[in-house]
């Protein structure tokens, strides 16, 4: 372990060795006498440093004395020599207001305020930039307060003493202060327009950066950067691109920050496509955030050859080296993890061990359980020095999804600081394994713990009764979301909206969904299925009118519950109509489950030779789903043991051992009067062990669930269910009943 982390030893040393090589990069910008009087005023030796200071060669008249000399305050201040430059400032035979703000500015520009106010107070002539100078070191310093007396007991102030202190309050949280000043401002300029944009950009307050962005007489390309990247930060990534596109000018800022946007946004491909832009854009390269924006991009996408042609690029070009602070390899542990090349993962994470963050540790274990090596991701979980909340709940989590669930369970009693995240991913893996009774005890227990439910919590909840028709449950949460809250969120609605309508409640499923202030995809998707799978082709037919004319563009979601609505009601020429509209009008590709509801569509209209040629012209190979779909409807109004024997023959090949399609043949065959050839496909089955595996319903009551098998006799009310299905029955009666009823 002591490999993986500096030491605080090693550190420090680092520091040393860094602060001594910058100090050498300014030691060789300085001439030999300028390093002469360095050197002698390092050393207090002031007769000396003015003795070197009065041969020195400067101009003849004392303003250029004073100007070289200044000049000399500034040049020794930032190179980090403040105590230098004040003794030199202190020999100086003449000064003036601008020698005066040199030195001052070297104790605000190293952070020494304390002295640098003191050296304030004791100017004895000050301008509009010796107040802007102490202006921004007290904003800088986090001591608005300061810098607001400050600012309105200046006796004179410029624009960019009104854009300082803008500046200064916007960097320490106060936007509606900072507006307030910029509204005093006598004169405004594109600088003005700017820091207030950033303070909203920064908070997500879109519309008013918009409206500040639309009022500006002149732009430049920092304002077009600050209104995109603002964009792409509060998840409107269309209105951020758009504007890119009608940006006048485009820089590398530019240019990364929409790459970002689309990549931190999980449009991965959208940013590796405008990489490839960019790079036509000649004059235009990258720099090190471009490159960690396709890092991320490329561990989006999921194909691990572009991630390594990448990675590949990044070596070549020595662009590896140039690593701000540790994040492109942060980066690229993450991308390798999400890959599952745990290797390279583990490769980087040993190289770059001085740089470890817990970022990198959380993607190494999550690497490791994506991959299903929960050992590993135990060990380096148990060697962390620091865990965070998504060590924890990551740990948590893929415990839970190898059905783990006591080594879950244990992990998430003994951490240490339980949120409303890890209380849901407890929730959730429960659901996962099958245990609701359990997850409803836990979710109850958090709110009794005093963490709220997050919009996630409920969903997962009110998917789970959807799933389970458990609608008494779905109801309660329903009702907690009321006296809860105010307002539900989209997230909170599209459960609702699925949890009535697979509960059979779809009168509540639209009432949900009539009241959302605004819907997306998922909603209408949501209540089409709804509809379509209730039996309400109507309905369904004008949900999806009323989509389109919402300006929602469909997926094959939304048409996979139109065609099968249209399949229940029969409509064989508007299901025509909606599968040629799909790549047509929308530029949808028909998936193999889209060609099954036109199948049982075609099936259920006794259109069975139809159906067998939509299969032979299918642009895709036709997978076992679809073989069945094409069997099953053979049974359909005039059987057709032909078709049926094509089917079965190409669905067998694929599935040797598929019970439901041999039971489907037997039944044709039977229903055909081809006796021999179904019972030489029932001795087939006999031989090969072939077994259909038995339908199940189940039913909620007073929190319990009955599970009942078709052909169960171990219920052990079985004889009163019986007595009262059948009256008095002999034994033999009520057995052989149990086996076709039950």
């Amino acid at each position: 372990m002591r490999a993986l982390f500096f030491r605080p030893t090693k550190f420090i040393l680092f520091k040393t060795v860094i602060r001594f090589r910058f100090y050498e990069t300014q030691i060789a910008k300085l001439s030999c006498d300028d390093s002469e009087l360095l050197w002698y005023l390092s050393k207090g030796l002031v007769k000396d440093a003015r003795q070197v200071l009065e041969k020195m060669p400067s101009r003849r008249d004392a303003h250029g004395r004073v100007v070289d000399w200044t000049c000399l305050v500034t040049k020794y201040s930032r190179g980090g020599w403040v105590d230098e430059a004040r003794v030199l400032f202190d020999i100086m035979p003449e000064r003036n207001v601008v020698s005066y703000n040199a030195m001052l500015s070297g104790y605000l520009r190293s952070g020494r305020l304390s002295e640098g106010c003191r050296f304030f107070e004791e100017m004895p002539e000050k301008n509009v930039v010796s107040w802007t100078l102490v202006l921004c070191g007290l904003a800088d310093a986090g001591r608005v307060e300061e810098a607001r007396r400050l600012f309105e007991a200046m006796p004179e102030r410029n624009i960019v003493s009104w854009n300082s202190m803008i500046g200064g309050l916007v960097k320490n949280g106060d936007v509606e202060g900072a507006r307030e000043v910029f509204e005093r401002m006598p004169v405004k300029n594109v600088v003005s327009c700017n820091v207030m944009i950033g303070g909203y950009v920064e908070r997500c307050r879109m519309d008013e950066a918009r409206g500040l962005f639309d009022g500006m007489v002149e732009r430049n390309v920092i304002t077009w950067t600050s209104m995109v990247s603002g964009y792409c930060r509060s998840g409107n990534v269309d209105e951020g691109y758009a504007l890119f596109r009608e940006m006048p000018e485009r820089n590398v800022v530019s240019w990364t920050a929409m790459i970002g946007g689309f990549s931190w946004n999980g449009f991965c491909k959208e940013a590796l496509l405008l990489f490839l832009e960019m790079k036509g854009d000649y004059g235009t390269k990258p720099n090190g955030e471009t490159f960690i924006s396709l890092v991320y991009a490329c561990a989006g996408i999921g194909v691990p050859q572009l991630g390594m042609q990448l990675h590949a690029q990044l070596i070549v070009n020595n662009w590896d080296h140039d690593d701000y602070g540790g994040r492109l390899s942060k980066g690229l542990i993450h991308m390798y993890s999400a890959y599952g090349i745990m290797d390279y993962a583990d490769f980087l994470f040993m190289k770059h061990s001085n740089t470890h963050s817990v970022q990198s540790c959380n993607s190494m274990i999550n690497g490791y359980i994506h991959i299903g090596k929960l050992e590993q991701a135990q060990n380096l979980f148990d060697r962390l020095p620091i865990r965070d909340k998504i060590s924890w709940t990551s740990m948590i989590t893929g415990y839970f999804s190898v059905g783990e669930v006591s080594k879950a369970c244990y992990l998430f009693q003994i951490m240490p600081d339980k949120d409303a995240i890890s209380w849901t991913a407890m929730i959730s893996g429960h659901i996962q394994n099958e245990l609701f009774a359990e997850a409803t005890d836990i979710f109850f227990k958090m709110r009794s713990e005093g963490v709220s439910p997050l919009s996630s919590t409920y969903s997962v909840l009110l998917g789970a009764a959807g799933a389970m028709s458990y609608l008494d449950s779905g109801r309660q949460f329903h009702g907690l979301l009321t006296k809860t809250h105010y307002e539900l969120d989209l997230f909170i609605s599209n459960s609702l909206i699925s949890m009535y309508a697979k509960c059979g409640e779809i009168d509540d499923a639209y009432r949900a969904f009539s009241n959302m202030s605004f819907r997306d995809l998922i909603s209408w998707n949501s209540m089409i299925m709804g509809f379509s799978d209730h039996g309400l082709t109507d309905k369904t037919l004008k949900i999806f009118e009323a989509m389109v004319q919402s300006g929602t563009q469909p997926n094959s979601v939304t048409f996979l519950g139109i065609l099968s609505a249209c399949s229940h009601a029969g409509l064989v020429h508007k299901g025509w109509e909606f599968i040629n509209a799909m790549s047509d009008v929308y530029g949808i590709q028909p998936a193999p489950e889209h060609c099954i509801c036109m199948i049982n569509l075609l099936g259920r209209a006794g259109k069975v030779k139809e159906a067998q040629e939509l299969v032979r012209r299918l642009p895709f190979k036709p997978d076992h789903a679809v073989w069945g779909a094409l069997l099953g409807i053979c049974g359909f109004g005039k059987t057709n043991p032909q078709v049926a024997k094509y089917a079965a023959k190409q669905l067998l090949e694929m599935d040797p051992l598929n019970a439901p399609a041999h039971v489907v043949l037997c039944n044709i065959y039977s229903a055909n009067g081809l006796h021999i050839e179904e019972k030489a496909l029932r001795r087939e089955m006999g031989l090969k062990g072939v077994r259909k595996v038995p339908g199940c319903s189940w039913i909620l009551v007073q929190g319990r669930v009955n599970v009942f098998l078709s052909g169960d006799i171990l219920h052990p009310d079985v004889g009163e269910m019986l007595l009262v299905l059948f009256g008095n029955m002999s034994e033999s009666q009520k057995e052989s009943s149990t086996v076709l009823y039950v």
